[in-house]
């Protein structure tokens, strides 16, 4: 008799367990790609265990997914009506439906990704394009239909899509609220357990204490809820917790600010990324990555890593340099970070000195990295004894959670001694705002 279901040992889920359908996605040939794209690209020269890879990362989506599903749509965890018109009927085929394009949205969210994952992937292809671009032509390709097709409870690739990419990428479609609250389940700002399964991933494989929070308590008490009960404001539904797990909650975002200050934003991590992506624009043709299936299918972190290997020994290579400075762990160093102090006087300090550092050193020995945190994330909903009330109202501890905000500028490493003592004399001149210089 056939296994039909199917279980996979996990670091940080123990079990993850597929049937024999969902065990189709995972053998085909998108999904085995992941299994050489690194899940934090370059990381591991910083710290040395982060060699996970998209396709743990992928399964580990999928498990939380799952769970989420079980919990928030089970009848005795929906207190609103508002809330129980837009699900369907508990354990229904449909309910049985949006759980298997659940589950195979969660597999595939992570498919299209490039070599390195994040690393410069605006830079790195075409005007229009994003790797969930990339995932919904994979989703939609003769391939990738032939599975759906098979499957005892066949899911459309339109649904597949609009779960796994959610309504900010998917901008050509429509979502029901029902869709929406779907998508959050997976690529959601607060609670989508994307950022879940990476953050305990990520802490675990980095070595660091900074990404971890009570999973299984955070997700027994998540709700679907109207976004508030006030009548002029927003009553359409959003993931959001019973008032039993909201000091989980606050685990979970302090954990995702400790993970991007310590480890997701460490200098040195940003610094191979961006010799990186200097080694792949002098590389690639045109710089940029193709776009087509087959070609996105043949090249993984292993084609890219032999090539800088053979151009760090190769003087005449178009990416010597660049490759070099991994190869051989040379990278740029930090000749100056975002400081509170700095950003109090210029908001564009770190341009600035990025700028002067570049009319003082030449734009090939200086590199620039900023990022601010987008959307807000602390304020959802929470059940409080049968009413709505929101999380910031609740918590003083999530109103201290800061914006995730880095800012560096890195100069070549022999030019650094001389740049320091440059940037310490004509600091001050340097940061003045454009409208208060002589």
């Amino acid at each position: 008799m056939k296994k039909h279901i199917h279980e996979i040992r996990d670091p940080v889920h123990v079990f993850i367990r597929l049937d024999t359908d969902e065990r189709e996605v995972l053998d085909s040939r998108p999904f085995q790609r992941l299994r050489y794209i690194h899940q934090l690209a370059m990381t591991y020269l910083v710290y040395p265990g982060a060699t996970h890879r998209r396709f743990e990362h992928s399964l580990g989506v999928m498990e939380l997914a799952d769970r989420v599903y079980n919990v928030v749509t089970n009848p005795h965890n929906i207190e609103h009506e508002s809330v129980r018109n837009i699900l369907p009927a508990y354990e229904s085929i449909e309910h049985k439906y949006w759980r298997r394009v659940l589950k195979i949205a969660a597999l595939c969210h992570d498919i299209g990704h490039l070599p390195f994952s994040h690393a410069a992937e605006e830079e790195l292809l075409p005007e229009g394009w994003d790797h969930e671009r990339i995932t919904a032509e994979i989703i939609r390709s003769d391939e990738m239909q032939e599975i759906w097709k098979k499957m005892t409870v066949t899911p459309k690739a339109d649904d597949i899509i609009k779960i796994a990419i959610g309504p900010k990428k998917a901008k050509e479609q429509t979502f029901t609220d029902w869709e929406t609250i779907l998508s959050e389940i997976i690529v959601g700002d607060t609670f989508g357990v994307d950022r879940m399964d990476y953050l305990l991933r990520d802490s675990l494989h980095s070595g660091v204490a900074y990404g971890k929070f009570d999973q299984y308590r955070l997700i027994d008490t998540l709700r679907i809820l109207p976004k508030s009960e006030d009548e002029n404001a927003s009553t359409e539904p959003t993931l959001g917790l019973a008032i039993g797990g909201i000091q989980s909650a606050e685990a979970l975002l302090w954990a995702r600010y400790f993970m991007y200050s310590q480890v997701y934003f460490h200098p040195i991590r940003r610094i191979y990324d961006i010799h990186l992506q200097d080694f792949l624009q002098n590389w690639l043709k045109d710089g940029k990555f193709s776009t087509n299936i087959e070609n996105h299918l043949a090249i993984t972190d292993n084609e890219v890593i032999v090539e800088i290997r053979k151009a760090a020994l190769d003087t005449k290579h178009p990416a010597h340099v660049p490759a070099k400075h991994i190869i051989e762990h040379k990278h740029f160093k930090v000749l100056y970070r975002r400081n509170p102090i700095d950003q109090d006087i210029n908001s564009d300090a770190v341009k600035f000195v990025y700028n002067a550092a570049c009319k003082k050193y030449g734009d090939k020995l200086v590199r620039f990295d900023e990022y601010t945190q987008k959307g807000e994330s602390q304020n959802f909903p929470v059940l409080d004894h049968g009413k709505i009330l929101q999380s910031i109202g609740l918590s003083v501890t999530l109103k201290k959670v800061p914006v995730v905000a880095a800012g560096f500028v890195f100069v070549e490493r022999d030019r650094l001694d001389n740049a320091k003592k440059w940037l310490e004399k004509e600091h001050d001149q340097i940061i003045e705002p454009e409208g208060e210089k002589d």
